[in-house]
């Protein structure tokens, strides 16, 4: 397998000098391990399964490369589509590689559902060179007549193991059974296994494969906590974690457990947003907005938000419901402590979520439960006397 080291520059890989002084300007001059394994091949044009976790800059790795290769398009017909999980993350890339491609003069739309399709056809109208967009949308396009796709000549899928997990894979794989077959292929994913691996294989041609392995524990800046604590308690404590370590994401397991969840802590005096399936596109992106704009302290979400949502800068992440999984709780996670930077995970647990929670700590190999700090009573007892104090959770 091709070495992963880092190189010293972004220019050492092949990046044009233009693209690398749009780099510059916003202070990314060093790859990260998985943008130094995949930029030189994409750039070849070579078919690439790149497999690195969450945050590890995989928009870079192929944003680039799109920036620098793709050509002009006619209206309705798209050089290059990156097919994304959900609309947060489509959103996101566009953001991302707008500023790269404006540098080629290249343009580039979103294209997902939760909105109406006017001002996607008009953007369809006038030309796209990079579309990116959810598998179901960008499908709905293609079937109305609005979107060929026999003129791409690159194509991204991200997340792929996300795309599985959300049942998008047959529709991505119709999609791909749409476009030229000597296009180039560019695949990213968490896991190269399972669903994503059928893909791999049926779809690309020769692929050069990446992977760069998480950090090692020794070196992850993330703190993990388990808190035992009961029910009513969560809110009180996950207010004080806001309060402790500022920008926090909140992980509910329901819909409307997420909306209750907000307005408690809105009540607590925390600035609190939800975002979830349930809630219309502007009111999703306006909750992210607040949310990177720090004028709301928490982000309280479904699992819709674990891969679809990049904010940096986020302290903490809140599982106030325990994940399904240990997969499910990596992607939570992957919230914070991104690229390098410290973080705090806490999850919280339950009298019926402990035998749960004990099998996710075996299967992570992670630290196990403390007791909630300052607690003092028995499940269930009523708490009286007013708010109680802030409690921290203990750090490792």
């Amino acid at each position: 397998m091709p070495s992963t080291t880092t190189t010293t520059s972004f220019a050492d890989l092949g990046v044009a000098d233009d693209l690398c002084a749009c780099l510059t300007r916003s202070a990314r001059t060093e790859p990260f391990p998985i943008q130094a394994a995949a930029i030189p091949a994409a750039l070849a044009g070579k078919d690439v399964s790149g497999r690195a976790p969450t945050g590890s800059g995989k928009t870079l790795a192929f944003g680039l490369p799109i920036a620098q290769r793709v050509a002009r398009a006619k209206p309705g017909r798209p050089r290059a589509v990156v097919l994304a999980p959900t609309r947060e993350l489509a959103a996101q890339i566009d953001a991302e590689i707008g500023s790269l491609l404006a540098v080629r003069k290249r343009s580039v739309a979103t294209f997902y559902g939760g909105v109406g399709f006017g001002p996607q056809l008009r953007a369809l109208r006038r030309g796209v060179d990079v579309a990116v967009g959810c598998p179901g949308r960008v499908a709905d396009l293609v079937r109305r007549g609005d979107l060929r796709l026999e003129d791409v000549d690159i194509v991204v899928v991200d997340e792929a193991d996300r795309m599985a997990d959300m049942g998008f894979l047959p529709e991505v794989r119709r999609l791909l059974d749409r476009v030229q077959a000597r296009r180039q292929t560019l695949l990213f994913s968490a896991t190269l296994d399972g669903a994503v691996d059928v893909l791999v294989r049926n779809y690309q041609r020769d692929p050069v494969r990446f992977e760069v392995a998480p950090p090692a524990r020794h070196d992850d800046r993330t703190t993990h906590r388990f808190v035992d604590t009961v029910r009513e308690d969560r809110v009180q404590l996950t207010a004080d974690l806001v309060g402790e370590h500022g920008s926090t994401v909140v992980f509910c397991r329901t819909k409307r457990g997420a909306d209750k969840v907000a307005r408690q802590l809105t009540k607590l005096g925390v600035s609190a947003v939800p975002i979830h399936g349930d809630r219309s596109q502007a009111q999703r992106d306006r909750a992210l907005a607040a949310f990177q704009k720090g004028k709301a302290q928490a982000l309280v979400a479904t699992d819709v938000a674990a891969r679809g949502i990049h904010v940096d800068d986020v302290g903490c992440v809140v599982h106030f419901d325990i994940p399904a999984d240990a997969k499910d709780y990596l992607h939570r996670s992957g919230r914070t402590g991104r690229a390098g930077a410290a973080g705090v995970v806490v999850a919280f647990v339950v009298e019926d979520t402990r035998v749960k929670a004990q099998a996710l700590q075996r299967s992570l190999d992670g630290p196990s439960s403390e007791p909630n700090p300052g607690r003092g009573r028995q499940p269930g007892a009523s708490r009286r006397g007013g708010r109680r104090p802030p409690r921290r959770v203990r750090r490792g």
